[in-house]
């Protein structure tokens, strides 16, 4: 059997539950081999988490880690004083978790109805050990993320209050189907609450701002939660994206 033929039939091998995974053609799971990926399948877990539920909790002991095949995950750092701040979101298709961390620094919850894959924590650093493309793409991963970090400290620091809801619009608009760049209709995944304490703005403030782009065309809303953005530049000068 020549070469060709026997990537055809490895591929053909491949697990039938990833092959449509978005995680696997555009996360980190994309970087494996098909063995490999046969391996960490047989590990795998598939689950569904409600909005509202807890992944898991900061401080807690890492025993798994997981890609986002869909829905919303905010992650939260709790204060001393118990107080909570909405610190970033993940969606599909995202690797939760940092490998040879022993414990969350912070928590995950779901902020929709999710569905996630789990793997153990040892299965995912062997792996890391033994496929140096796979740990290059976890490490892409969160610099794409310090990247996106630093993008919103200069949202939450110098932005307008108009500016700072239409921001996390375009953050919802380009991140809720990774299957589209710019999805012109979705719904809300936080509430009011959360989406003001995400931008350091009130409850109130977040409802004017959001009437207000309602007023001017940028969006429509309909049922307070399902958003249409008639035309993507418009949202994204309101963003004060470059």
């Amino acid at each position: 059997m020549d070469m060709h033929s026997k990537r055809i039939n490895l591929e053909a091998e491949a697990p039938q539950v990833c092959k449509g995974c978005e995680a696997r053609h555009g996360g980190v799971c994309s970087t494996l081999s098909v063995l490999q990926l046969i391996e960490l399948n047989r590990h795998s877990t598939r689950r569904k988490v409600c909005a509202g539920d807890e992944v898991i909790g900061q401080g807690e002991q890492i025993a798994a880690y997981s890609n986002i095949l869909n829905g919303v995950v905010k992650l939260s750092k709790m204060m001393a004083d118990g107080r909570q701040q909405i610190v970033g979101l993940q969606f599909a298709p995202d690797f939760m978790g940092r490998p040879f961390y022993k414990e969350s620094s912070l928590t995950a919850e779901a902020a929709t109805d999710a569905e996630i894959c789990a793997f153990p924590r040892a299965v995912i650093d062997r792996i890391v050990a033994e496929a140096p493309d796979f740990e290059h793409k976890l490490h892409t991963q969160s610099l794409k993320e310090l990247d996106e970090a630093r993008d919103w400290m200069l949202t939450l620091g110098r932005k307008t209050a108009q500016e700072k809801v239409a921001s996390f619009l375009y953050l919802i608009a380009t991140h809720i189907n990774p299957l589209e760049k710019f999805s012109k209709a979705f719904d809300l995944p936080l509430s009011r609450a959360d989406i003001a304490d995400f931008l350091g703005l009130t409850i109130e403030t977040v409802s004017r701002q959001m009437t207000k782009l309602r007023k001017e065309g940028v969006i429509v809303i309909e049922n307070n939660r399902h958003v249409v953005v008639p035309d993507s530049h418009r949202l994204k000068d309101a963003a004060g994206v470059d």
